[in-house]
């Protein structure tokens, strides 16, 4: 799977791993870990398509946390019980 790269809080590139995206009010939304081997333990992040520059399509966490909530519960039904997603 083709990662995604994003910043971490020090401005440093990080790859991030889709594991599943979803649509909610027309809105896209991809869950997404720091490790490319799903059965192992990762990281996972929600992120929301907020625009496109030219080619690059632009996420942001979700910080609000109703729609993180809501969010959440729609990929934990898709990729099942071993998802723990936590605001």
């Amino acid at each position: 799977m083709e990662p995604i790269i994003l910043p971490d809080e020090n401005g440093n590139d990080t790859k991030w791993y889709v594991i599943e995206d979803t649509q909610l009010s027309g809105v896209k939304y991809l869950l997404v870990c720091d490790n490319e081997d799903e059965n192992e333990d990762a990281e996972a992040r929600i992120l929301k398509e907020v625009g496109v520059e030219g080619d690059e399509i632009i996420y942001e966490d979700v910080e609000d946390e109703v729609e993180f909530n809501a969010v959440a519960k729609l990929f934990e039904e898709l990729v099942g019980d071993d998802a723990d997603i936590d605001f």
